[in-house]
């Protein structure tokens, strides 16, 4: 199934319009309480690709198209829908703002517990890295909307809501940006302990001593280190056994703000409340992927041309920015540890802290390795070897491959992988977090591989796998009822292998919408150039330019109408080729070619008519 952005994102704008707006209202959901991260998923799905992509833009209602408009009626008319998008933002900030005033993060209902009790109050209001990273999303995509927007309207109340909805945005940006702050951690531990020989068994994958893994590891790992100890200053305490070079350590986000983590202080402006943290000094590597992908988003072109960033969220930024590095780099050397296969090529991934295993942890791993190579440049072979790793995945998954009797792979996708919260028991039961998503975070790190590569047959075998993919997904939209059009039925892949009834997921829904966005950006770009072509096309263009003069030199001056155009349009042809050799050899081939037959044939007709005289 092709994948076709403009397309798929009406299609989806429409579902979501037609589900959550009533006569321009948003409307509330409340079967299974509040939650910021599924309420900002909601939103995202309808503002990102508003905001990134131009033919989507609803900031200037005089240029907003017409089928754009059509899906949106719900939403509104055409003057309707900026001040009806205003007013569900204005709605979500309220919600998710505590009796301080200071905006909350709270997991709300996709926290999960292991008994039938259900949570608590106390448990639901808990901040996860989820909310933090989306909250950066929209709170930028929000201030991007109404930097715009405000020029077009003169109207008070409109603009009264457009300056309650920047302060309130302002504040949750910054203080979601402190909360991962105060999320990121360092965890330090002796390589004889239980979780020290799980990582060396994991990197070293058997084939070394424990003795020269460790070493290894200390050499590698050596100029990150030093970084960690001289520069981690701000929402953060490095404990010191990280200068201890026989010590093994992890970086990255644990589940929320950890336990004991500083306040940050050091701002100009007023500083949200900051509540204490209770999550245990362990980096979660799904966590850590949630993190990158909403942080990466504070350096983005339209960031930054927009100058969305005040000078507090700007120092925020670059201290996130180092961790950002920080944990690319760390989770990259050890996905790619040693001088043959990677820990990463032996599937699944098995995690330290926890003791765990799942294919879900390789697409984890493999995307922060992705966005590592994204940051740097990576080689041929760094790219081959990924997209092999990302094609066993599908396999592995069942997203391209067959689901079998009693297939254990089912899980992945239903009732998904699981995540115990450490820490979380200090406010009763341990909390759990189940990742459902496994076809869309799949899809979405294809993508970016795609883009990334400038390799013909690794990009052709990604956007085959990519089709693949997202046929898979396109078939789990929900059919009927409530949230038809959008994510997610899991039966409607795997029949035989769940009851699971359809269930509207929005954590999905805006994976996709990402996907669809980021396949636009791939699109966007300019085709793979092949040497071997622009070569070609530069041999028939040299050639056709040649008989072209002849035929210029031997035809009467005074030549008939039609020939006189065929000779402009030869020229205007010949042109046109010269100018895409560089940046598109194998269309400038292709327009060649038919040059070359028809010079030939005006010189064979030429050349009858002469011997005809």
């Amino acid at each position: 199934m092709q994948i076709k952005p403009r397309q798929h994102l009406l299609d989806i704008w429409q579902a979501m319009a037609r589900h959550s707006f009533d006569d321009g209202k948003l409307v509330q959901e409340s079967a299974d309480g509040p939650s910021s991260v599924a309420d900002a998923e909601r939103l995202l799905c309808l503002l990102y690709p508003a905001t990134e992509v131009p033919a989507f833009r609803l900031d200037q209602p005089d240029t907003s198209e017409r089928d754009v408009l059509r899906a949106l009626g719900p939403v509104g008319s055409r003057l309707e829908i900026p001040p009806n998008i205003i007013s569900a933002l204005n709605q979500f900030m309220r919600t998710h703002t505590g009796a301080d005033d200071s905006p909350t993060f709270a997991g709300g209902h996709y926290f999960r517990v292991p008994g039938p009790e259900g949570l608590s109050h106390e448990q639901s209001q808990l901040g996860v890295v989820d909310s933090y990273s989306m909250s950066v999303t929209l709170c930028l995509a929000t201030l991007g909307f109404l930097k715009v927007y405000e020029t077009t309207t003169t109207r008070p109340e409109i603009r009264a809501a457009i300056a309650e909805l920047r302060d309130a945005t302002n504040t949750r940006l910054t203080s979601a940006m402190i909360s991962l702050l105060r999320s990121f951690t360092v965890n330090v531990f002796d390589a004889e302990s239980e979780q020290g020989m799980r990582l060396i068994e994991v990197i070293g994958q058997g084939k070394q001593s424990d003795r020269v893994v460790l070493q290894q590891f200390s050499r590698r790992l050596r100029p990150l280190r030093a970084t960690i100890i001289e520069s981690l200053t701000r929402g953060i305490q490095v404990d010191e056994g990280i200068r201890d070079e026989s010590q093994l350590f992890e970086c990255g986000w644990a589940w929320g703000v950890v336990r004991d983590a500083p306040q940050v202080t050091d701002l100009d402006g007023d500083i949200p409340g900051q509540p204490d943290g209770i999550a245990d000094r362990l980096p979660y590597v799904y966590f850590t992927v949630v993190a990158l992908d909403g942080i990466q988003d504070l350096f983005s072109e339209r960031t930054l041309t927009l100058g969305l960033l005040d000078a507090d969220q700007q120092k925020l930024a670059e201290a996130l920015r180092l961790r950002w590095e920080l944990s690319q780099q760390y989770w990259s050397a050890v996905a790619r540890f040693g001088n043959e296969r990677w820990p990463l090529e032996d599937l699944p991934w098995q995690t330290t802290g926890l003791q765990l295993e799942s294919e879900y942890f390789s697409l984890t791993v493999a995307a922060i390795l992705i966005h590592d190579l994204v940051r740097r440049k990576a080689t041929d072979d760094d790219l081959t070897r990924t997209v092999a790793i990302v094609e066993r995945l599908a396999d592995r998954g069942r997203v391209t491959s067959r689901m079998t009797r009693n297939d254990p792979a089912i899980r992945l996708h239903h009732p998904g992988v699981t995540l115990p919260l450490a820490g979380s028991e200090a406010v009763g039961t341990q909390l759990l977090w189940r990742m459902t998503d496994y076809s869309a975070q799949l899809l979405k790190r294809i993508i970016q591989l795609a883009t990334l590569s400038r390799n013909i047959n690794a990009q052709d075998r990604l956007l085959r796998l990519a089709e693949s993919t997202y046929e898979h997904l396109w078939t789990r939209r929900i059919e009927d009822a409530d949230g038809a059009g959008l994510w997610d039925d899991v039966r409607a892949v795997y029949g035989e292998s769940t009851n699971a009834p359809p269930r509207l997921s929005w954590s999905i829904t805006e994976r996709v919408t990402e996907v669809l966005v980021a396949t636009r950006r791939l699109y966007e770009q300019q085709p793979i150039r092949s040497p071997e072509l622009a070569d070609l096309a530069r041999e028939l263009l040299s050639e056709a330019t040649h008989l072209f003069g002849r035929e210029q030199l031997e035809a009467p001056v005074v030549a008939d109408g039609s020939r006189a155009r065929a000779m402009r349009s030869i020229e205007s042809r010949l042109d046109h080729a010269r100018s895409l050799v560089d940046d598109r050899p194998a269309t400038a081939f292709a327009l060649a070619l038919p040059v070359l037959q028809e010079l030939d044939t005006l010189t064979q007709a030429r050349t009858a008519a002469t011997q005809e005289v």
